[in-house]
């Protein structure tokens, strides 16, 4: 980038991601590592459940790597492996080289303040709490999920895993949610990518490309995608940390999530959970825009 972060202003991030999911991961993978308020401490590859994929945390793994390939950005930061599937009960982690990096980061006598940003499944952030609660303090998690307040419903990343949620929100663990119905703000039409997104460099092409690529799946329904628009829904987790929109969320008692993903009164709270309302879509998309035609110009790959 042409500016620079002073270091006191900088975080320590883990990123958590669904990579192989659908199609909107890449991006927010690409915008955290163009981001250089940032000092990334590692990947960790989440399972997306099993109705796509009997291996899909393996997928992600080895789609998180894709991209730091075609980044050639290798080096900037490890990929771990977290769990491959669910919690089975809510008393018991499922140890992964990702769940372990949550712990040894969050227990680093680091001054830099760590966010470990969520956008699939908790179930990561709940292997690490159950394996060494002293993290509970010790760091701040985004999520992108859940359902709609106060009532939730349907929405997968939260039907990937209701016990990891439930884990999370009964602990003590400061947690920004972004939930679906603010999430899907971040709208955006294939010629805006087109035009924004694919004309720079590789990195570019990749993730205009790919997203094409999944819209034509032939096993989509006529309703999803819909057509000539997305929702870049994982963004949102990139772009708060360099704006927390503080006017933009509503402090609220965690609730405990039921089996049919609705939101019911948990147990008494150890702390109040941070909900947004709304998030800044132009913010975040120009901001991805300009770090992408920047890294572009810097990495000399010219444009198509």
């Amino acid at each position: 980038m042409p500016y620079e972060v002073p270091e006191a202003k900088k975080i320590r991030l883990i990123v958590n991601t669904d990579a192989k999911n659908e199609a909107d991961d890449q991006f927010a993978i690409a915008h955290a590592l163009l981001t250089p308020q940032f000092r990334i401490a590692g990947f960790i590859a989440a399972h997306f459940g099993t109705g796509r994929s009997a291996t899909s945390m393996e997928d992600s793994f080895e789609e998180i790597a894709n991209v730091l390939r075609i980044m050639k950005l290798e080096g900037q930061a490890g990929v771990y492996r977290g769990a491959p599937s669910a919690l089975a009960d809510e008393e018991t982690p499922v140890p992964s080289a990702g769940s372990e990096l949550i712990v040894r980061e969050a227990l680093k006598d680091d001054p830099a303040p760590l966010f470990v940003i969520f956008l699939g499944p908790l179930t990561d952030l709940a292997c690490a709490y159950l394996q060494e609660p002293r993290i509970a303090d010790r760091l701040t998690a985004v999520w992108i999920g859940g359902g709609a307040y106060p009532e939730g419903g349907e929405e997968f990343n939260l039907r990937n895993d209701v016990k990891a949620a439930n884990v999370v929100f009964r602990s003590p663990i400061p947690l920004w949610q972004v939930p679906r119905n603010v999430y899907k703000m971040v709208r955006v039409s294939l010629a805006e990518l087109a035009v924004r997104v694919r004309p720079h460099g590789d990195i570019g092409r990749y993730l205009y490309d790919q997203l094409v690529a999944f819209n034509r799946l032939p096993t989509h329904g006529p309703r999803w995608p819909k057509g000539e628009t997305w929702q870049l829904g994982d963004s949102p987790a990139v772009s708060l940390l360099l704006d927390d929109h503080e006017f933009e969320f509503d402090l609220t008692d965690p609730p405990h999530i039921t089996d049919e993903l609705l939101y019911a009164p948990g147990p008494p709270a150890a702390r109040k959970i941070r909900v947004y309302r709304s998030v800044d879509a132009r913010f975040t998309l120009e901001d991805m825009y300009a770090k992408l035609e920047l890294f572009n110009r810097e990495d000399g790959c010219g444009t198509n």
